[in-house]
């Protein structure tokens, strides 16, 4: 592995945003409670990273705790970033997981900074920070403490029901400073999920973190993402998991179709020729050649089936395609602590 390439200082110029600076390598671990993993632990220069100015995404700070992730979507866009540290961006993307064990301390050292304008903190905006190795190194009540205690607003995106646990010092953080938390969750078929998400919770167990995490006083936000073409697109499946998330206590759906980015379409590719070699040929003719997004025509097709659907059930939000403004890179929706807003991370970059 280059691991000479994540030496304290170094910088990794083709990693996505959060990911630039990783640190050195202490360690890696393997234990019979996590069978089959290995923990990469490196000591972080940075925790804060900057969004580069020309990007998309609505916000312009990120903290990732981790790198690789142990949900395995077989989608997941951030497959290609394990790449850059010489694993490949399938099984070891699963398995070999990076943490950043120095992180809150690296992190209560930035947000002392005098320049520090406390602006908003996406976190689980490339892996998530509630996957499995948080149940071993518990980094996330530390993350939570310093953002609020250093006032600084922050939201955080998850598949993980390990945010369970940390919702009495997220409802006390929401007290001192803006909090969001959103949810994602893309299959309600069980076979289906189990297969394309093996290691993430089972939808029954996300709904239940959202009726828990809407119990807390959130008014905690669905990403009904990705769509995947002629599996989980129908109006009936749709409809049905919009109904589950209402009587959780979800308040807005953000929906949107399978993208495929370089690592993440040839895992998926070699899942379809696996499990459903049926639907090779339309979904070859869906995201032909480089092509990463839907074509145009779809996405209007599935915004015209799922947005009576959010109506039906009385629930807010949209397409990931709706335009959202970038000046202040931020979405309002009302916070769960004083009413302001609070910004949401990109739909697009999440998966």
């Amino acid at each position: 592995m280059r691991w000479q390439g994540q030496e304290i200082g170094a910088v990794d110029a083709n990693a996505l945003p959060g990911l630039e600076s990783v640190g050195g390598l202490v360690r890696s671990v393997t234990t019979p409670e996590f069978a089959g993993m290995t923990f990469h632990e490196v000591l972080a220069k940075s925790a804060l990273n900057n969004v580069p100015g020309p990007s998309a995404m609505p916000f312009d700070w990120t903290v990732n705790p981790y790198r690789g992730c142990s949900h395995a979507c077989v989608y997941c866009f951030a497959r290609r970033t394990h790449e850059y540290l010489d694993f490949d961006s399938g099984a070891d993307f699963d398995r070999e997981i990076v943490v950043k064990t120095n992180v809150v301390e690296v992190l209560r050292r930035e947000l002392a900074r005098p320049g520090w304008a406390r602006e908003h903190v996406a976190l689980g905006t490339n892996t998530d920070p509630y996957q499995r190795a948080e149940g071993r190194y518990r980094l996330m009540p530390g993350i939570v403490a310093a953002l609020a205690e250093s006032g600084t607003p922050f939201s955080v995106l998850t598949k993980g029901t390990l945010l369970r646990r940390d919702l009495p010092a997220l409802a006390e953080a929401a007290t001192a400073v803006d909090v969001h938390l959103s949810m994602s969750i893309a299959i309600s078929h069980d076979a289906l999920r189990e297969s394309l998400e093996p290691g993430a919770p089972t939808f029954r167990a996300r709904v239940d973190t959202v009726r828990a995490a809407s119990d807390a006083g959130f008014r905690p936000t669905v990403f009904l993402m990705p769509l995947l073409p002629h599996l989980t697109d129908d109006a009936a499946t749709i409809d049905d998991a919009l109904r589950q998330l209402k009587d959780a206590g979800a308040r807005r759906v953000v929906f949107g179709a399978l993208h495929l980015r370089p690592g993440a379409k040839e895992w998926f590719w070699a899942w379809l020729e696996r499990e459903r070699p049926d639907l090779l040929p339309r979904y070859r003719g869906l995201y032909p050649g480089a092509s990463v997004s839907a074509p145009v025509g779809y996405r209007k097709l599935l915004s015209a089936r799922v947005r009576p659907l959010l109506r039906r059930h009385g629930l807010t939000g949209g397409a990931e395609d709706d335009d959202a403004p970038r000046p202040s890179r931020m979405m309002p929706v009302r916070s769960t602590a004083s009413g302001s807003g609070v910004a949401l991370p990109a739909p697009a970059m999440l998966f």
